[in-house]
């Protein structure tokens, strides 16, 4: 079995979910009943920054808030499927629509529903604090907490190891 490293040179797709990942994980209910999720600026110009080198970048996530959708609402080009009940389902789909073979995606999980969509995945990934079962099966965890830069950890080395940190477009939002 190939080491993580070994596996970033194959990843074109960077698939996130959002609660634990791209957010701490904790939830804020305002009294108009939005729920307002806290994410990294770091983890914010990676994504633009990956998608600018032409990765595919998406979120696949069972939550769903409106501020879930106003963070990323400017990223072009940016896929975001919230409420999915089932995201084996969403992720077999978004494969076949990119044209993407397992060993393009890193997956991004830190909890039980991630558990199984991670399984289809080249390279599976979690943040710090994830749930036992998914530190247990991530062929990497981050040494960052799930929406403290631990997407930026990944999609940093991944872009490293391609010698795409730091090229055209890097010093511009």
């Amino acid at each position: 079995m190939k080491n993580y490293k070994e596996k970033l040179a194959h990843i074109t797709t960077f698939i996130f979910d959002f609660d634990g990942v791209l957010s701490d994980g904790k939830v804020l209910v305002t009294s108009s009943g939005d729920q307002l999720r806290v994410t990294d600026t770091k983890d914010g110009y990676a994504i633009q920054y990956a998608l600018k080198q032409g990765f595919n970048v998406c979120i696949l996530s069972g939550g769903y808030s409106e501020s879930m959708i106003l963070r990323y609402k400017g990223f072009p080009k940016m896929d975001i499927f919230l409420q999915c009940e089932n995201k084996i389902i969403k992720f077999q789909e978004y494969m076949k629509e990119k044209n993407l073979q397992k060993e393009n995606i890193v997956y991004v999980g830190d909890d039980i529903p991630d558990y199984e969509v991670m399984q289809m995945a080249g390279l599976k990934a979690c943040p710090a604090d994830a749930a036992t079962e998914i530190l247990e099966t991530a062929d990497y965890i981050s040494h960052r907490n799930g929406g403290n830069g631990c997407v930026r950890d990944i999609i940093e080395q991944t872009l490293r190891a391609q010698n795409k940190w730091l090229k055209d477009g890097a010093f511009h939002w």
